[in-house]
């Protein structure tokens, strides 16, 4: 089978390409960093969470740098982790859905007012063929409210996925499932977005203009993992 990827010259951070977008019969985007200008607002919601929980600047940044760290991971996982190796208290039911409540508060008006990826209902029309899926560490009830609100959930007819359940878990399911199509890309803006493709045979894009990765460029070239500034170049290529 012809690959859906043209390679183009390689270059510093990754390799230059142009996608046959119509090969694949699925599309999964993580949400932050790439259908939304969202990693920011998320991290700020973080440390003023756990501020405003009694946590002190040096636990609060603890959190925020965890978080930065093992982008794409759900929020459950971080709250489990904060609560136990930083804060040093057990990590209940009762402690950690605090932290989640107090986190949907500080998210909510910052993600509706967040800048929405351009070229997006383009690439849809590009695609018409394609299911499109929604794998993101965010809170899966919260991303429906959220895509209805700002009115892009239909664009996504594969299904929005999200936590608690991870995005192993949520591939694992859904090839099996036959839901998940192959060929299949992957669009994300993290390493756990990259490992997560990896481990499922999805063709994967690195997305670079909104990431938090700090590191990025060398991952990406070690990974010879390929590279675009922003979705609308998918769209484009």
């Amino acid at each position: 089978m012809q690959s859906p990827f043209l390679l183009g010259s390689k270059d510093e951070v990754g390799l230059t390409l142009n996608i046959k977008i119509q090969q694949y019969k699925a599309i999964v985007f993580d949400c932050d960093g790439v259908i939304l200008d969202s990693n920011i607002v998320k991290t700020e919601a973080y440390f003023r969470t756990a501020k405003n929980l009694g946590a002190t600047d040096m636990q609060a940044q603890a959190l925020v740098e965890y978080h930065v760290r093992l982008g794409g991971i759900s929020r459950y996982h971080k709250f489990d982790y904060y609560l136990r190796e930083i804060l040093q208290q057990p990590a209940t039911d009762a402690a950690i859905q605090a932290l989640l409540d107090e986190f949907g508060r500080e998210l909510e008006v910052g993600l509706m007012e967040c800048e929405m990826a351009e070229g997006l209902v383009e690439l849809r029309t590009t695609t018409p063929d394609a299911k499109w899926f929604i794998l993101s560490g965010g809170d899966q009830v919260e991303l429906h409210h959220l895509f209805e609100k700002r009115n892009i959930e239909h664009l996504f007819d594969g299904g929005i996925f999200g936590s608690p359940d991870n995005k192993d878990t949520v591939l694992a399911r859904e090839k099996a499932s036959g839901h998940l199509q192959f060929p299949a890309l992957f669009v994300g803006d993290s390493k756990y977005d990259y490992e997560a493709a990896t481990r499922a045979g999805l063709d994967f894009v690195f997305l670079s203009d909104w990431t938090e990765v700090a590191d990025w460029q060398e991952f990406c070239s070690s990974k010879q993992i390929k590279v675009l500034t922003k979705l609308a170049e998918l769209g484009a290529s």
